[in-house]
């Protein structure tokens, strides 16, 4: 198959996939993400793999290259092999970050006490949550209860009205 007519958009692709991997993919591990972020990442990420084996097809020989040198053999050796290690279960590593129990129990938690924790009254808490649109009937709801199980929006709520 000769894909070298088809050389001035595979690899604009593979560059530009790969640009779009590595910023939706950092700003997910510091959770920074927003909007489509994480549905881009990992949707878009198929296209990522469709650029790079036809970025490998149009490149075979090259690539065939690669296993006959010793520098390119450890590399690819070691990339399988943290491939094959991250299928390992390691109990709590890669588990969620240490941020979300507390946050998912405040979120749980009545409007009264989330008031009490930060140190307004609950008149005042949901006179902010009515500020960002979010309607309250009782002192006795979470914010959960208010919008959903999404710990983002969870997050990003609790951050509007208690962020000052």
């Amino acid at each position: 198959m000769n894909l070298n007519p088809h050389r001035p958009w595979i690899t604009p692709l593979v560059i530009g996939t790969f640009v779009l991997m590595a910023v939706t993919g950092s700003l997910m591990f510091f959770h920074l993400d927003s909007g489509l972020n994480k549905t881009a990442h990992e949707w878009l990420g198929w296209a990522m793999v469709v650029a790079v084996l036809l970025h490998l097809l149009m490149n075979v020989n090259a690539f065939k290259r690669y296993f006959s040198q010793t520098t390119g053999r450890w590399v690819l050796g070691a990339s399988a092999l943290v491939l094959a290690a991250s299928f390992v279960p390691l109990g709590g590593v890669g588990g969620k970050p240490p941020f979300v129990a507390p946050m998912q129990a405040l979120a749980k938690a009545p409007l009264s006490t989330v008031a009490q924790v930060a140190g307004i009254s609950t008149a005042e808490l949901r006179t902010k949550l009515t500020q960002v649109g979010v309607a309250s009937q009782n002192d006795t709801q979470s914010v959960k209860d208010l919008v959903g199980p999404d710990l983002g929006q969870q997050m990003r709520t609790l951050g509007k009205v208690l962020g000052g």
